[in-house]
């Protein structure tokens, strides 16, 4: 696949990796023989929460040999790659944010950041176990004037992002370079983090294997909920929709 213009009958698959892609490589196989198959018209960017140098690893050792997506979306939306290169229109945008001033300040309440690799120029990530902890940390981000967003996943997962970055901001950002609109995009994903991407895309798929906290708070009216678990729920839903056709029994 190639990270080429689209035109106006492009879409554009933008799918979290972790439990939506992996779980069953067979099915990854398959689900990537087919988007190979489909031609020009659908492209695919992974998105994931793990910066580069992680989501890197997991391709090496997990993904077919081959396979080779549009484009790469990491670290919570902070990071995009097309094929080897950053997008520095991207990219610039958080050179000046506060992430190590933000780390000193929930490392000082008390809190554990995750592994730097997991950390990125415009995402600190933390292990917060409880909601209070995390009231408390945005209060004091808040109060040292710090501009943020985060997001609360899981049972303890924090991650404080620079206002402009996210899932949803990088894709809209990624389609807008593509020359490919809004309503031609779709989500694919499992998880509360993929909550603001679900809701940015014109079409969405949640996986069979979705987490309670997306699918209680997913916009129904665009979304497919698939049946089966991980990149065969994907390639359900793709093939559902019309932009893959049945697979051979």
């Amino acid at each position: 696949m190639t990270a080429e213009t689209g035109t106006t009958d492009t879409w554009l698959l933008v799918s979290d990796i972790d439990d939506t892609l992996t779980g069953n490589q067979a099915d990854l196989e398959r689900l990537w023989h087919q988007l190979k198959t489909a031609g020009p018209h659908l492209k695919l960017a992974l998105n994931s929460s793990r910066p580069a140098v992680s989501v890197d690893q997991t391709l090496s050792e997990y993904f077919p040999d081959d396979f080779e997506p549009d484009a790469i979306i990491t670290g919570l939306g902070t990071e995009i790659r097309l094929g080897r290169l950053f997008l520095e229109s991207w990219q610039s945008r958080f050179a000046d944010w506060p992430d190590g001033e933000v780390r000193a300040i929930v490392r000082k309440l008390g809190y554990d950041a995750h592994d730097d690799k997991f950390q990125t120029g415009g995402k600190a990530s933390f292990a917060v176990p409880g909601k209070d902890g995390v009231d408390a940390i945005l209060a004091e981000l808040r109060s040292e004037g710090i501009p943020f967003r985060h997001i609360y996943s899981g049972t303890s997962d924090l991650d404080i992002l620079a206002p402009g970055a996210g899932k949803d901001a990088a894709m809209r950002h990624l389609a807008s370079h593509l020359g490919i609109p809004m309503e031609r995009t779709i989500a694919a994903g499992d998880s509360g983090n993929d909550l603001a991407l679900f809701e940015a895309a014109g079409k969405a798929i949640a996986v069979g294997n979705a987490r309670q906290e997306l699918l209680m708070s997913l916009p129904r009216d665009k979304t497919y909920l698939a049946s089966a678990h991980h990149a065969a729920g994907v390639l359900e839903g793709l093939t559902v929709m019309g932009l893959l056709p049945q697979p051979a029994v």
